[in-house]
């Protein structure tokens, strides 16, 4: 009984980001956090496994923004201080998927980067929206942030980007993000 009383108390247990500021969050919270959230995905090519594709998240999600925010803090990131500014400025304006994209040589191609630009989607629905912006990644940021309209909304069931990255092999991505998933501290955060 009293082992029945105990799992029920773990499961019951709300995730830490809900339960601890992000100051309190250990370095694996932290790690967790902007790997393996609801916030962060992999986008992964049909019949990769998602441990195998390349790692995503929601940069205009505030969880996420409050954990750049303490890896930056920590020492463990550096601040991307222009793509800081524009969120600042637009607030709530977008939806930001940040992509791990560790070798910024593959947008020197202005072919290859334009190919990103054209193709890179968002789909809500049945409706498909295309990419508006982007900030590339650099040496002490290795993430491509890609920047769509804040065209989802709370009757929305999913968030799907379908991607084209230079250099990944195959370059073709996908990742999804439930929306009933996204809640911050009662309120969607995407």
């Amino acid at each position: 009984m009293h082992l029945l009383f105990l799992l029920w108390a773990l499961l019951a247990a709300p995730p830490f980001w809900e339960s601890k500021a992000p100051r309190e969050w250990t370095d694996r919270e932290l790690s967790n956090m902007l790997t393996d959230s609801p916030w962060a995905r992999a986008a992964v090519a049909g019949g990769i496994l998602p441990a195998a594709g390349v790692r995503t998240y929601l940069a205009s999600a505030l969880p996420m923004q409050e954990a750049e925010a303490e890896s930056v803090r920590r020492g463990r990131m550096s601040d991307p201080e222009e793509f800081r500014d524009f969120l600042k400025q637009r607030k709530g304006e977008s939806i930001i998927l940040a992509v791990s994209f560790p070798d910024a040589n593959q947008l020197a191609d202005s072919r290859e980067s334009k190919r990103m630009e054209e193709e890179c989607v968002m789909k809500v629905g049945r409706k498909k929206h295309k990419l508006t912006g982007h900030f590339p990644p650099a040496p002490s940021d290795p993430y491509l942030r890609l920047v769509f309209p804040r065209a989802a909304g709370l009757g929305d069931k999913v968030i799907e980007f379908d991607l084209y990255l230079p250099g990944e092999s195959p370059p073709y991505r996908t990742v999804e993000y439930v929306m009933k998933e996204l809640n911050y501290r009662g309120k969607p955060e995407f």
